[in-house]
Order: structure tokens, then C-alpha cells, then sequence
């Protein structure tokens, strides 16, 4: 059990150290909107590659996008991706809290 204590600790060590020298941002550290607006942005992206190959499917893809049963379905995706991402808010949340009460024994 101590070996394994001090494991843990030295693995945290070991990541504090490097993780801020290539200024990462932990994702239980990143802001929901950030995490929702990803999918848009590979959305948008891949409309801008298909647009340089051949404007008329971007057209297309574009027209479709806007129809109204596919808005209804991003808007039931982003709403159910908001409740999956505050439980997971909540899931991390309590992890930290079993981490600094059961394991370090804050």
C-alpha cells in the first residue's frame, strides 16, 4: 500500500511539472461552450475543403444543413451534449473530492 502511495505521488509529480511547461489546459478545466462549438468547427471546416473541390456540393451540403430537420436534430444533440456535459461536470467534481478525501487523505 505505501509503494503504491508513493507511486501515485511520484506520477503526480512527475505531471505537474511537465504538463504546465507545455502550458496544456486539462479538459475538466475547459469551459462547456468550448467542448460543444468542436463539432461546428469541424463542420465548418470540412464545408470549406468541400467548397474548394466543388462549390455545388457545398451548396448542397449547405441547403441541407439548413433544413429544418436537421436544425431540429443539432439542436436535440446540443441540448442532450449539454446535460451529458454537466454530469460529467458533476462526475469529475466528485472524483476530486474521493481523490483529495480517500486517497490523500485530505
Amino acid at each position: 500500500m505505501l509503494q503504491s502511495r508513493a507511486l501515485v505521488i511520484a506520477l503526480i509529480l512527475l505531471l505537474s511539472t511537465t504538463l504546465p511547461e507545455v502550458q496544456s489546459k486539462s479538459i475538466f478545466e475547459k469551459d462547456r461552450r468550448e467542448l460543444l462549438a468542436i463539432p461546428e468547427t469541424i463542420a465548418s471546416y470540412f464545408y470549406e475543403a468541400v467548397n474548394k473541390v466543388s462549390p455545388k456540393v457545398s451548396q448542397f451540403l449547405l441547403d441541407t444543413l439548413q433544413s429544418p430537420t436537421v436544425i431540429a436534430a443539432r439542436q436535440r444533440i446540443a441540448k442532450e451534449a449539454t446535460k451529458v456535459s454537466i454530469m460529467f461536470e458533476q462526475l469529475v467534481e466528485k472524483i476530486k473530492n474521493l481523490w483529495y478525501t480517500r486517497i490523500l487523505g485530505y
